[in-house]
């Protein structure tokens, strides 16, 4: 397992960590997502054998926020 803490813009109330926790945790190989709006961070752990860095960031750009 790895684990990457991404800095994220625009999230900013609930929908917003329910919307990414949601979309990200459903990728296969992710095994959790914590969301820290304060920080405005996304923690993932995940199986890099399953699903790579790109994936999970381009997830988090589809859902209308951005990866920095």
């Amino acid at each position: 397992m790895e684990k990457v803490t991404l800095n994220v813009a625009g999230m900013s109330c609930g929908h917003c960590v329910k919307a990414i926790e949601g979309s990200v945790g459903n990728l296969q190989g992710v095994k959790d997502v914590k969301v820290a709006l304060d920080e405005g961070t996304v923690q993932v752990e995940f199986n890099p054998e399953e699903v790579k860095l790109d994936t999970i960031k381009e997830t988090i750009d589809e859902e209308g926020y951005e990866v920095q």
